[in-house]
């Protein structure tokens, strides 16, 4: 089974070029299942109802949060009926969930979302409640896929070690850029520290550079505009041995 982890879907530009190239990447890559993360598709902050549900139209199975999760008011309706989820260390009343399982060619495959803490929201620890929830489904899921939004590349490392062997991968977003590093854990879990952005790439991180540049020469706030202009998608996929529900291959995708 392959299964493609899509990194940050960026603004409207993001979007359109992910519905443009996902059938190709899908036949090229052999790919069963899709992962998305959606959190900064409407205007690089938040997602809506119809960019939700254009991703699920375009093959998507499940569509992956972060830091700007409830940034959009009808947010609240797709986490409570689509399949789109959020941190799972969100407080315990936050509503919807973040954990969806479905079912691809006899196989069912659980993405949990988390959100790491430094430099980001003080929320509820991601080790701990990942882990509450792992031990909850492992039972009943044959594969479960982590996507830990999270700034600090050591957190991330140190999330993946956390759950080596208790999940088939663990890859992180939130930073925008794609690392080099995808490997296999020693107890056999797959990571790679951020799987890069969709979106333009003639920007900062998916902002207009200007803006940017004058932020860090002027320390002054100023609102953010998506930057325009060619975009590329960037993402991974995971191979996974069909006997053993565990990975034996990641492939960085970049298109």
């Amino acid at each position: 089974m392959n299964i493609l982890a899509i990194g940050d879907i960026v603004g409207s530009g993001g979007v359109n070029y992910t519905l443009s190239k996902i059938d190709g990447i899908i036949e090229k890559y052999n790919v069963d299942f899709v992962i998305a993360n959606a959190e900064n598709s409407a205007s690089g902050n938040g997602i809506t109802k119809e960019i939700a549900q254009k991703l699920i139209n375009a093959k998507v199975d499940v569509i992956t949060l972060g830091n700007h999760a409830f940034s959009k008011k009808d947010v609240v309706n797709l986490l409570l009926n689509m399949p789109v989820i959020r941190p799972i260390n969100y407080p315990e009343k936050t509503v919807g969930e973040g954990f969806y399982i479905k079912e691809k060619k006899g196989k069912k495959i659980a993405v949990i979302n988390a959100m790491g803490r430094l430099n980001l929201l003080n929320i509820d620890c991601p080790f701990k409640a990942v882990m509450r929830k792992v031990n909850q489904i492992k039972e009943k899921c044959d594969i479960i896929i982590v996507d830990f939004h999270a700034e600090a590349t050591s957190e991330k490392i140190a999330f993946a070690n956390y759950l080596d062997s208790d999940v088939c991968a663990v890859f992180g977003t939130h930073t925008h850029v794609q690392t080099a590093d995808e490997r296999i854990l020693p107890g056999g879990t797959a990571y790679i520290t951020d799987i890069g952005m969709t979106g333009p790439i003639d920007s900062i991180l998916g902002v207009k550079k200007d803006i940017i540049i004058r932020r860090f020469l002027t320390q002054m706030p100023e609102k953010f505009y998506q930057a325009e202009g060619k975009n590329e998608l960037r993402g991974v996929v995971f191979e996974i041995d069909d006997k053993t529900n565990k990975c034996v291959n990641i492939v960085r995708v970049k298109e």
